[in-house]
């Protein structure tokens, strides 16, 4: 079996594939960001793929849509910092078999990574993370989120998201509707409160 490690961090990418190793899995390949990511699936095709959901250029459910288009049977297993219920049911509709926070012991990892693996089309998490206040943000909308944290305007969004600026600006009224703020500033400052950014 074949795993595709993603995380924007080197220390948390050897560490993952020593343990993945170590359990008897080959890891295909470890890439920095969704770029990366999208390149060594096309040339390993591994079998599973472990995504942080924070990369340099984007937002990790994008790879997650993205890979559960192209296989209906490939494991993908989200890991994140980020524990609300937002993030839980955004990894789940967007495709991901498994939700584990890097809190969570590596053992949590690994048996995730087996279920998935044996079991495709489930969905597994540990009770663990902080329910909070579930906002009803989608996936795509989380995204959105975090391009207006990195202080993209509506077209830059849209460039990168490859979507529309209509469409864009469509999934900014429902984030502030959903968050009941009045503008961006207003909108990031309730996302932190309830633990959808970092």
């Amino acid at each position: 079996m074949k795993v595709l490690i993603v995380d924007d961090h080197a220390v948390v990418r050897q560490g993952l594939k020593a343990a993945i190793q170590t359990h008897g899995y080959e890891v295909a390949a470890v890439a920095g960001s969704i770029n990366e990511a999208q390149a060594f699936m096309a040339q390993t095709n591994p079998d599973a793929i472990i995504i942080d959901i924070n990369l340099p250029d984007g937002s990790g459910f994008e790879l997650v849509t993205w890979a559960r288009k192209l296989s209906p049977t490939i494991a993908i297993i989200v890991l994140t910092l980020n524990d609300g219920a937002d993030y839980l049911r955004a990894a789940k509709n967007a495709g991901a078999n498994a939700f584990i926070v890097k809190s969570a012991p590596l053992s949590d990892l690994l048996a995730a990574l087996d279920f998935a693996i044996s079991s495709p089309t489930s969905f597994s998490s540990k009770p663990i993370f902080k329910i909070g206040i579930d906002s009803g943000l989608t996936a795509r909308e989380i995204d959105i989120l975090q391009s207006i944290n990195l202080g993209l305007s509506n077209t830059a969004i849209s460039i990168h998201l490859f979507i529309s600026v209509s469409t864009v600006k469509t999934h900014i009224s429902s984030i502030f509707r959903k968050l009941e703020a009045d503008n961006r500033v207003q909108a990031l400052s309730i996302a932190r409160e309830r633990g959808l950014l970092l």
